[in-house]
């Protein structure tokens, strides 16, 4: 089994950044594709990025695209989201996913999911 647990959420200034750690532990975790959803209250959790085993490809909702970055480091099992240029509609609680493959992470088809982490952006 993965295990997942999310990391750096806050609350931060309009225009500001943060960057968001996932951290697996269990079995292997570099074979694993990674990425991140959001959840806004009242609201369905949507795609927010994704990143393959090796780091060699990216994907990111249009929402999100140009302003955050997913990356990771296999050697520290965690896998990152930096975001910048936040905006209030950014405000959710983000949770980090793990899939055998890429494609399976923004088709909501994850074998693990973390807890979540706040994130709330003032204005």
């Amino acid at each position: 089994q993965v295990q997942l647990v999310e990391s750096g959420g806050g609350l931060v200034q309009a225009g500001g950044s943060l960057r968001l750690s996932c951290t697996a532990s269990g079995r292997t975790f570099s074979r694993y594709a990674m990425g991140w959803f959001r959840q806004a209250p009242g609201k369905e959790r949507e795609f927010v990025a994704a990143i393959s085993w090796n780091g060699g490809i990216t994907d990111y909702a249009d929402s999100v695209k140009g302003r955050f970055t997913v990356s990771r480091d296999n050697a520290k099992t965690t896998v990152y989201l930096q975001m910048n240029s936040l905006k209030p509609e950014d405000t959710a609680v983000y949770y980090c996913a793990a899939a055998q493959m890429t494609t399976r992470i923004r088709l909501g088809g994850s074998d693990y999911w973390g807890q979540g982490t706040q994130v709330t952006v003032s204005s």
